[in-house]
Formats: C-alpha cells, structure tokens, sequence
C-alpha cells in the first residue's frame, strides 16, 4: 500500500480522482490543498495536507514527511492572468522528494501540439509541464488522456464533481451547435471512469509518457441521434462551418445564456470554436494508432458508453 497525493483534489476531476482511488481500498490517499477543510476530510476520508506550492523545498519536505510515493495533479492548467500553474512548483518538489517515485501531471483532455498554443491559454502550460517532467531526474511520469468529460450531459443523475458546461449539445434545451461536419469520431469519457482507470494504473508496474482512456468514441452527429432518441424529441440543430469556427464564432445555446454572468459571451464563445476546431480535426478522436489505451489493459472495467449515460439521464 503506497501513499498517493492528489494535488488540487477538493474539487472538479481531483476530487472524482480521490473518491475513486479511496474507494478502490489499495492505498493512502493523502489531499495536497493551500488550506485546511477538515468537514472535507471527513466526507472524503483522505487527510487534506496543507502546502505552499511556492516554496519548493518546503513542499519537497511535506512529500517526504508523508512518504508520499505517488503524486497526482488536477491542478488548473488555467491559472489567472499574470500567474503560473503551480504544478511547474510541484513538479520539482516531486523530483526532489526521496520518497515520490511517479507523478501524473494535470492533462485530463488530449495530447496537444505548439500549434494549438495561440488556441488556448492551458495548452502552453500543459506543454511547459510536459517539458519539466522530461526534466526530472528519477520521476517515473505518464499525462492520462481521457477526450471530453461525459459528466456535462449527466448530470445530476449521475454524480459528477464537474461544474455545469453547456458546449455542442444543450439537451435540455433541445437543442445543438454541431462543429463543422459532425462525423468526426471522438473520445468521451465520465470523469468516475477516469477514476476508476487512475486508480488501477497505479498497480502498474511501468506507465508510458502518455496514458490514453476511452469511455465511448462517437460522432456528434451520432451523439445528437442519441441525445433526440433518449428525450423522444426533435433537436433544432445547427451546424457551424469551420470558417465560422475559424473567425471564433459558434451559435448560441439556451443553456449558455445564463452563464455569461460568470463567463462572458464572448469568452464562451471562443472557447466553443476552439474546442469546435479540435473535435472537427480528429484531436479528440484518441488514441493514435498503436497506442494501447488503460480499457485494453483493464478489460474488466466497464465505463459509461455515450447511450448509457444519455438513457439513464434523459430517457423519457
């Protein structure tokens, strides 16, 4: 039984992570937060440790105190404007600790390419990680790759960590904003089922740099049939061209509309066509050819398929 740190694990995808990796019953399960939550730590059952990532040799010392020997980061790779992620910190805490062996660093989406670094503010830094970690001297590490979360077409029937998101199909709405043909296939996968996969990979006895799960791979033209089938409804659909995409333009959804209180319409927007481009493009349609993915590997683990969610959430 090893002790595993899950950074950024009070919430969204860390927290699932925790959950999951806890109730599997194989290790310690130990919380790196900037502050104390002890009703959490009850709720979770795994200690929430306090650290500040800014000061690595403190954080290295924590890592060795706590014998931690895995480290895993759900940190954003988003931070404010002006400030860097954290895990760039933590990274070199983990390669300094005596006791960390492995690290997973904050990927949770696709591999991504230079090129989409003016797309998206986290790829850079997603880009950056991936270079420290090459970086390091004795840290076995592995970036899980798991497409687009199915959490926001679930919820809340099934529990998720995730906050609401409303991109391409807005089923209570009835209705979709489809990127460019539609019949590109894609990655998608509910963030318990990346748990369960993390929590197995963890007996691993060796990880790859990239670590690939799939919890169904669909078109978004079949995604839309699903979706119409389980509601017994009709959806007005749209279809964005990719030179629509292209100028950082998509067609509004009802259920957006409540969000630009907190997200801007234009910020939402160019997220939508960016995110629009990647699917249009094949980027979430993983893993590369040859590439083994953690469903091959654990077989027995059965994740959510885009119809079983659809169905147990919206059927009507």
């Amino acid at each position: 039984m090893a002790v595993i740190a899950v950074a950024g694990g009070t919430g969204n995808v860390g927290r699932t992570l925790v959950e999951t990796i806890v109730a599997a019953g194989k290790h310690t399960v130990k919380i790196l937060a900037r502050k104390a939550n002890p009703e959490l730590e009850k709720q979770l059952g795994a200690s929430i440790v306090v650290v500040d990532y800014a000061d690595v040799e403190a954080t290295t010392k924590t890592l060795e105190e706590h014998n931690v020997h895995t480290v895993i980061s759900a940190i954003t790779m988003m931070p404010p404007p002006g400030e860097t992620p954290l895990e760039f910190e933590l990274i070199r805490a983990a390669d300094a600790s005596t006791s960390t062996k492995r690290m997973i660093s904050s990927g949770w989406g696709v591999p991504h390419t230079e090129e989409q670094s003016r797309q998206l503010g986290s790829v850079p830094n997603k880009l950056r990680a991936a270079a420290l970690l090459k970086e390091t001297t004795d840290l076995e590490y592995t970036v899980v790759h798991n497409g687009f979360f199915l959490d926001y077409w679930a919820t809340p029937v099934v529990p998720s960590n995730m906050s609401p998101f409303t991109l391409f199909i807005d089923i209570p709405g009835n209705a979709a904003a489809i990127p460019g043909s539609g019949n590109t296939p894609s990655a998608f996968t509910h963030t318990q089922d990346v748990g369960k996969f993390v929590a197995a990979a963890l007996d691993l006895d060796k990880w790859e740099p990239d670590t690939f799960i799939v919890g169904d791979k669909v078109t978004f033209n079949e995604f839309i049939q699903l979706a119409e089938a389980a509601k017994g409804t009709k959806f007005n659909v749209a279809y964005d061209s990719v030179e629509k995409l292209k100028a950082g333009q998509a067609t509004e959804l009802p259920s957006q509309i409540p969000a630009y209180a907190f997200f801007p319409k234009e910020a939402y927007q160019g997220m939508a066509a960016v995110f629009g481009l990647w699917f249009e493009n094949g980027i979430f349609d993983i893993p590369p050819a040859g590439k083994k993915t953690l469903n091959q590997i654990f077989p027995d683990i059965k994740a959510w398929t885009v119809k079983e969610i659809l169905d147990t959430t919206w059927k009507a």
